[in-house]
């Protein structure tokens, strides 16, 4: 009778049924050292490290991350049969997490976020955090849209997470400004990042108009993030004053009641030009290695994902692959069950 152990990719069957691994010459192991930045002015340095390309790699057998020494038959690993056996190894220790938000959710986008959302959930992803701009690049305020109000009622009631994504979600040129900020406000993001430098009155002003938004139209949000996660610590304050009790920067989650920070880069594309979606693709095969070990792996998704093939075939295949050994959450559960683990320890 076979046996009903699994034979990883990669691998051929004897005649006993016993996994026989490949010897091809190229069967290592790829370790990138990666890159993770805790301020918005690092995000560009990071993507210049990762596209020096052999200077960031470390090559090692597979077997040499948990102190073993490959004997016999069991020679090493090739990349594509380590990117499968790393969830057999975790899938012995208690279920994880795994979190995709949808991003810049409004009117103007409503119809690309449905098709978003079916999507996921034709993939098994049942529960999202939904990133919603109150007034999307000033094009009107969301709330006043009745269809769009009572489509996000419906998801909430469903198990999403309706989360505050800025307010404009657009940040004005200024005259003046240095080489740093012209990189992070209008190469890195488009003339997007809406709290990049703003003071703590402007800030916590918005967010609470936000929240009270929100709240009049019976939606419940107790998250904020910043459009393209730029977020300073004046405006990290004033969400934590407005009453928002957690945001997210690219490579953290915030718990911003206990102090509580999760680092955790999370996956993400740039899809503005065909150079930025290849590197988009490369960079995020690369990282999506690095989450496979972490409690908490994140994946975030923009309406413009879904209008690229390759990209969002690769979006499919990290939910095929982190669906193996976690469970898909929102922002707002993950933060009440850590809050819960805490406190039982």
């Amino acid at each position: 009778m076979a046996s009903p152990i699994a034979v990883p990719p990669g691998s051929r069957k004897t005649a006993a049924a016993i996994p026989h691994f490949s010897s091809r010459p190229a069967s290592r192991f790829t370790c990138v050292d990666f890159p993770q930045p805790s301020e918005p002015s690092n995000v560009i340095s990071g993507m210049a490290t990762i596209l020096r390309q052999r200077s960031a790699i470390v090559e090692r057998p597979i077997f040499a991350l948990f102190g073993w020494r490959p004997r016999g038959k069991f020679e090493a690993m090739t990349e594509a049969v380590a990117a499968d056996f790393l969830p057999m190894l975790a899938a012995e220790t208690p279920r994880r997490s795994f979190i995709v938000s949808l991003h810049d959710v409004a009117p103007c986008t409503h119809k690309a976020s449905a098709r978003i959302i079916e999507a996921l959930k034709r993939a098994g992803i049942r529960t999202t955090s939904l990133l919603v701009v109150p007034n999307y690049h000033r094009q009107g305020n969301a709330i006043e849209d009745k269809n769009f109000v009572s489509w996000l009622r419906d998801l909430e009631a469903r198990g999403h997470e309706i989360v505050i994504h800025g307010y404009f979600h657009e940040r004005p040129r200024r005259a003046g400004e240095q080489i740093r900020e012209k990189l992070m406000t209008r190469f890195y993001t488009k003339d997007e990042g809406e709290f990049f430098d703003l003071d703590y009155d402007e800030s916590c002003a918005r967010i609470t108009k936000a929240r009270d938004e929100f709240k009049a139209a019976r939606l419940s949000p107790i998250g904020f993030v910043a459009p393209a996660w730029l977020l300073n610590a004046a405006g990290e304050r004033a969400a934590r004053d407005a009453g928002m009790q957690y945001t997210t920067r690219i490579d953290s989650v915030l718990d911003l009641l206990t102090g509580e920070r999760e680092a955790t880069r999370s996956l993400v594309y740039s899809t503005h030009s065909g150079w930025r979606r290849t590197v988009s693709l490369g960079w995020n095969a690369a990282l999506s290695r690095s989450l496979e070990m972490r409690e908490l792996a994140r994946l975030s998704i923009h309406p413009p994902d879904f209008e690229a093939p390759k990209i969002w075939e690769q979006i499919l295949q990290f939910i095929q692959r982190f669906a193996r050994t976690r469970n898909a959450t929102t922002y707002r559960d993950w933060i009440g069950r850590q809050r819960t683990n805490r406190k039982a320890a």
